[in-house]
């Protein structure tokens, strides 16, 4: 997606404050409860991250739910542990009719291009990629280097040692996105306040940067988050769902006074780790109220493949509040934000990456 793709208007310019309220999660079920008074089916499948993620799992797993619940219908969800599972979990969702099967996650691409060509009468919505030109799946997307940008700016207005630092589970696009916006928040920010804030983990010119390998190994996580508090990183952005958590784990032992940025949900609402003191801000992807959208649409039999792009405009990517860090950030940064936002949205702050191609 080139950035002549971008959907903006002059709707609300941005999401600081009022998207952290749409990504509030709570324990994710096995299962769908109650008695449904529609036939229309939404089933969705997880990725290895799992729908307790307190993160992007989650999020499509609650707008599934969201629809369902709209439709006044039943729902099906079926968890992936390993990448092996994909294929067979798509079918089993299949065998069970349902009308929409919802793949959340990067890692899915594959085995959802396979499932919509064997099974044609099944629609898919693909989350988190739009690579997959066919009349059965709807892509989702997000602009989320537009967040990046604005967690990346905030970031280097508050490290003290002048050193952020960013790493991904995996180099997947919907991971670099953010990566890339981190990096031009960092140097639009030493731009305009003439500083030198170093960004550890990631070559944005090179496309390359530190990964953990995947989405579940907090002790790597942890290892890695040392090794930048280790180089005076005091601001920490993982991109990489739950594994926050390793990096929450890495400033606590340490003793150090760093803080993180969380990625996807508003990191500090959904966490049951104890970590919201070490929680700086969140960069929103609001997946939940975006499949919730799409779902609820195709329950209402208006399925297309046109792709939906979550942009800062339409309120599908965002900054979360800064919650116990309101009187420590710099007075004028939320203005500055919004400021920012406003550039991005017209155009006169250009952000980009060569992952939002995808």
């Amino acid at each position: 997606m080139s950035s002549s793709t971008r959907r903006f208007s002059a709707a609300t310019l941005i999401a600081i404050a009022a998207a952290g309220g749409l990504v509030a999660c709570a324990p994710a079920p096995d299962a769908p409860s109650g008695a449904a008074s529609s036939d229309f089916l939404p089933c969705i499948l997880s990725d290895q991250g799992g729908f307790d993620d307190r993160s992007f799992n989650q999020l499509a797993y609650e707008g599934v739910k969201d629809a369902a619940d709209k439709a006044g219908a039943d729902f099906k969800s079926v968890q992936s542990k390993t990448p092996n599972d994909f294929t067979s979990n798509i079918a089993a969702l299949v065998s069970q009719k349902c009308d929409v099967i919802v793949g959340a996650g990067f890692s899915l691409v594959a085995p959802i291009q396979e499932a919509a060509a064997k099974y044609p009468d099944v629609n898919f919505v693909m989350v988190d990629d739009n690579s997959i030109v066919a009349p059965n799946v709807k892509p989702i997307v997000f602009d989320t280097d537009q967040a990046g940008f604005l967690g990346g700016y905030a970031a280097a207005s508050y490290t003290k040692s002048g050193v952020v630092a960013t790493y991904g589970g995996q180099q997947f696009p919907s991971v670099t996105i953010f990566m890339d916006g981190i990096a031009q928040g960092i140097d639009y920010y030493n731009e305009q306040k003439g500083t030198d804030v170093e960004l550890l983990g990631w070559d944005a010119d090179a496309q390359q940067g530190t990964f953990v390998g995947g989405f579940t190994d907090q002790n790597a996580s942890k290892t890695i988050a040392t090794n930048f508090l280790n180089s005076d990183a005091d601001v920490i952005l993982p991109i990489a769902g739950s594994l926050y958590q390793g990096a929450g784990a890495a400033i606590t032992a340490s003793g150090k006074k760093a803080v993180l940025v969380g990625v996807d949900a508003d990191t500090y609402v959904t966490d049951e780790n104890d970590l919201q003191s070490l929680i700086l801000t969140s960069m929103l992807k609001n997946v939940r109220v975006t499949v919730a959208e799409v779902v609820s649409k195709a329950a209402d039999g208006t399925f297309d493949n046109t792709p939906y792009i979550g942009t800062l405009t339409n309120d599908g990517v965002g900054l979360a509040p800064f919650h116990d860090f309101d009187d420590l950030v710099a007075p004028e940064l939320t203005g500055e934000l919004e400021k920012i936002t406003a550039g991005i949205v017209d155009g006169s702050i250009p952000v980009d990456s060569p992952s939002a191609n995808r």
